[in-house]
Parts: structure tokens; sequence; C-alpha cells
């Protein structure tokens, strides 16, 4: 599609304001070519595979023998995979389920009680919107997107929609208490040079977004994806994902492999902050989500990060040790590292290649 055609045909989407939902109500049996990602990015690098579930580990953070056994699991983790699942992680099972459920209620609702909470306006602390990257993108995910800024403080329950209003504050408050849980075991594998990054959380200075999404069934499934390769403009991320299944993450560059969905269990990965601070030792890990025809997939991520004013004065740099190890990044700001990340998009590239040294 020529660029000038591309653009109308973004446009004319963006402008139903209904998203990917919309056009499966409608009843489309070809996706728009808007959707079409070229062959390379489906398939890359070699295999996906289902089997080794246990390249994912599972962590338990009631069952360890002691603290220092918990923290060597997070940062063994943190480490080789970036990704982890957590169990016994004080979420309650009801809390997940009101949100996946509450988060399906909105989406499945008519186009018409949508509208007026989509926007391309960033600054508005709810935001439904399909694609945040859509035009920037080189394609887009068959996804749509209710996106809160729930911390540090949430927005005014009025401005959340009613079909998930009291799902999403009950379970933002959940996850918040378990990333700053998650943040101290980091901070502890880490060493003494995570002490400067432990703090914020704990005094509730850090922001936490959650992008609440929703793929729906796809008619060419082969020809799209749900979201494309990425790593997260974040600390860390915690992902509720329910049982569709679709989430794979890409290991030692060689092999897509799938995320299970264990019962009870929430996701936990690394962000691109966070492996810019610890210089690279824990991994920032690419992950995508592919497209189904059977859907709908719905998942939650909460996304841990300096929100605001805070964003501009959080200045991330690698901590190194004293025995000749060289910095692997330059410092930088969260405001300037996440515009960089918003004005690429998805794009199949990792925005900390920016940032190398």
């Amino acid at each position: 599609m020529e660029s000038a055609d591309r653009l109308s045909a973004l446009k004319a989407f963006d402008d139903t304001k209904a998203g990917v939902k919309g056009l499966v109500d409608a009843g489309v049996t070809a996706i728009p070519s808007i959707f079409h990602h070229p062959p390379e990015s489906l398939l890359p690098p070699s295999t996906t595979t289902r089997s080794p579930a246990a390249a994912i580990p599972i962590i338990d953070l009631a069952s360890a023998a002691s603290r220092a056994d918990l923290v060597s699991q997070v940062k063994q983790a943190a480490e080789t995979v970036g990704f982890f699942q957590v169990l016994n992680h004080g979420v309650p099972e009801a809390a997940m389920a009101a949100m996946l459920a509450g988060v399906k209620r909105f989406n499945e609702e008519p186009a018409e009680a949508k509208r007026a909470y989509y926007t391309r306006d960033f600054s508005r602390r709810v935001r439904f919107q399909s694609n945040f990257d859509l035009f920037q993108s080189p394609a887009a995910g068959w996804r749509d997107t209710l996106f809160f800024e729930m911390a540090p403080a949430p927005p005014p329950p009025e401005e959340i929609p009613p079909a998930c209003r009291a799902a999403a504050l009950e379970y933002a408050g959940w996850v918040r208490t378990l990333g700053r849980a998650l943040f101290r075991l980091l901070s502890e594998a880490l060493g003494s040079g995570g002490d400067h990054y432990r703090r914020p959380l704990e005094e509730d200075m850090e922001g936490m977004g959650v992008a609440s999404h929703y793929y729906p069934p796809c008619p060419e499934p082969h020809l799209t994806l749900g979201t494309t390769r990425h790593s997260d403009p974040s600390f860390l991320t915690v992902l509720l994902q329910d049982a569709m299944g679709g989430l794979q993450v890409l290991l030692q560059d060689a092999a897509w492999v799938e995320v299970p969905a264990v019962a009870g269990a929430l996701v936990v990965n690394v962000g691109d902050y966070l492996q810019l601070v610890s210089n690279g030792r824990f991994r920032s890990v690419e992950h995508r989500v592919v497209a189904n025809g059977a859907g709908p997939r719905v998942s939650v991520a909460c996304f841990f990060r300096p929100y605001g004013a805070a964003a501009a004065t959080t200045v991330l740099r690698p901590i190194v040790s004293g025995d000749g190890e060289e910095a692997r990044y330059r410092s930088t700001t969260v405001e300037e590292l996440t515009r960089h990340y918003w004005a690429k998009g998805l794009d199949g590239t990792s925005a900390l290649d920016h940032f190398r040294l």
C-alpha cells in the first residue's frame, strides 16, 4: 500500500472509534492491509515451541526456604530469562477474575458505549484506543486497549468505565502492593547499588500504568500479530492473562517460547529501565502476542515506572561494579527513554539500542 493510501486507511479506521472489535462486529472475513505484517516478523527467528514450560520459571513467593533463597530465584530468572511467573503473590483470585471479566465486558459493549473513551490524547488518565502507535508502527496489531494511569493516585472513579470500574480500582491496589514486594526483591538481587532505586516505590512516588488488552478473534491470524515484538518501557511489568494463550517470549534470540497460562499465577518481566540500571545483568526480553482465530484473548499489564514530573527528574544510570566493569548504556531520564519508545512505536527493535555505548 502506498504511504498516502496507508495513512488514509489508518485515519479511516481510527475515525470509527470502534477499534478492531468493530471490524469483527462488522463481519470482516479478510483483515485490512494495515494489519498485514511481513512474513519475516511473523516467523523469526526459528521455531516457536509450547513444550519447555520450565523455560519460564515459576516462583512460589511463600515457599522459599529463606529470604536469601527467594532473592536468588528472582535473580536467576531476571538474569537468564527476564520472565517468570509468581504464585502465592497476595492478589486474590477473585480480584484477578473480576478484572479479566470487567475488561471483557467493556470491550464487548456496543461501539456507541465505548466511543466516549476513545482518544489519542495521551494526557487523559483513562483512554481507550486501538494501537497506541497506530500511526508510527509498520503494521497495526490485532488488539484494542483500555489504559488507566493508576498511580501514584488513581483517576476519579467516574472517569473509569462502569463495566470495569470497581474491578480496576481493587485490582490496581493489590498489584501495587505486589509490585513493591517484587521491586524490593529485585533491588536486593542487584546488591547495594540497587538501594537507590528501591526507595521511590516504597514511598509511593512511582507510577503504575495499566494496559487492559482485548484481542478479538482474527479471521486471518496467519497475516498479523496481536502485539508486535517489543520489550517494555518500565522497571518491571506484572501481567494477568486469561487461559487463551498467545504470549511468546524470545529466548536466547533463537526461538519463541509460549508463556503457559498457569492457574492463579501472574507473569512478571524485567523492563528496559531495569536492564539499563543493572547494566545488562537483568534482561528486558522481547516478547509478542500472536493473533488467533478462536479468541478473544484478554490480558492486563501493569507497568511500574515514574509518571508525570517524576519521569523528567528520575535519572537512569547503569550500576557498575568496582572491578573494572564499564557502563554499557549512557545515563538518561525516564522521560527521554519513554519519548524515544513512543516515537518509534512497536517496530520490532529495542528502545535500548538508542542508549547503548
